[in-house]
């Protein structure tokens, strides 16, 4: 089914998960409002939708002032006639050991993270039940189940997010044509770590099975057709749940043994905020361009990893 009489809107649409997700909407027909911080780089994903075969429009926001994403809400209903799928894909982090960060960017972090896609249903799901039907996406990601040692506020942040669309749910759940739901991808291949502050002192890289962002971005046009209120992406989400009950410290703590030893040997470069309290100049880029980027063959080599992410914490656990 093609989506070409779908309306959409894409918060943080100016790079990564968000501009692949635009494009693939354009794909199919749809017509976008796009919004995020950077002009420059909203411009170029509009040519790129454009170009893709769909309509777009930009509108630069700042998704952390609650009224500036009430009156882009505004303008965005008034240009589409309607929205029918919301996608708040606005994200930040700051990767450092907690007591060497500073408190102010593990703040900007829970409001980027949490308060944008806050700001964003507020604004949405006014006009979601005036028209009593309405898809709100929610980017999570896997840090919303396993917790992650050097990046304590974004996993405060990801685990209160995937707690407020829970309750969003539970407060929709007598009106069948609005759906809240959640994506929760493992690592994927954006510029990202560019963007977030990084207090290590040493350069970030992917690890090895990074996702691509189209992948991300077909699973959310995949709402469209088939909304539901979980979708993982390259892991299954039952997995992550799994782990908070059977072993809830076990993968973090073997995930900071390896940090630890990881941020003493890899390459040294000086502390940054990145794009945390100002856009990126020009476009950012949907993908790093770090490395090549590999699919998971299959489910297995995910399970794979996190089970021998599991022994090793085991074995940590058993030598204390």
């Amino acid at each position: 089914m093609k989506l070409s009489n779908f309306r959409v809107v894409i918060m943080g649409a100016s790079s990564g998960i968000g501009a692949a997700t635009a494009i693939a909407f354009a794909r199919e027909g749809a017509q976008l409002v796009l919004g995020a911080r950077g002009k420059e780089g909203l411009d170029e994903v509009v040519r790129r939708c454009r170009q893709a075969g769909g309509e777009a429009e930009a509108l630069v926001v700042d998704a952390i002032d609650a009224d500036a994403v009430a009156g882009f809400a505004h303008k965005a209903r008034s240009m589409l006639g309607r929205i029918d799928l919301w996608f708040s894909c606005v994200g930040a982090g700051a990767v450092g050991k907690y007591a060497e960060v500073p408190m102010s960017d593990h703040r900007r972090v829970i409001e980027t993270n949490l308060l944008t896609h806050m700001n964003d249903a507020h604004a949405v799901l006014p006009i979601f039940l005036e028209q009593d039907q309405g898809i709100w996406v929610n980017m999570i990601s896997a840090g919303g189940y396993v917790a992650s040692p050097f990046a304590a506020a974004y996993s405060a942040s990801k685990f209160g997010l995937r707690g407020f669309s829970e309750s969003l749910r539970a407060e929709l759940g007598k009106r069948p044509r609005i759906h809240v739901c959640d994506v929760y991808p493992t690592f994927v291949d954006t510029p990202g770590f560019r963007h977030g502050a990084n207090y290590t002192g040493a350069k970030l890289s992917y690890p090895p099975g990074v996702l691509k962002p189209e992948t991300v971005a077909d699973a959310v046009v995949d709402l469209a057709r088939n909304p539901r209120p979980s979708t993982g992406v390259g892991a299954p989400v039952a997995m992550f749940r799994l782990s908070n009950f059977a072993a809830p410290n076990l993968i973090a703590s073997s995930m900071n043994y390896f940090l630890d030893r990881w941020a003493k040997r890899a390459e040294r470069v000086p502390d940054t905020r990145g794009a945390l309290y100002e856009p990126q100049h020009g476009f950012s880029g949907i993908r790093s361009g770090e490395r090549r980027v590999e699919e998971p063959r299959n489910t297995a080599l995910v399970l794979g990893a996190v089970a021998l992410g599991a022994a090793v914490g085991m074995g940590l656990l058993r030598k204390r």
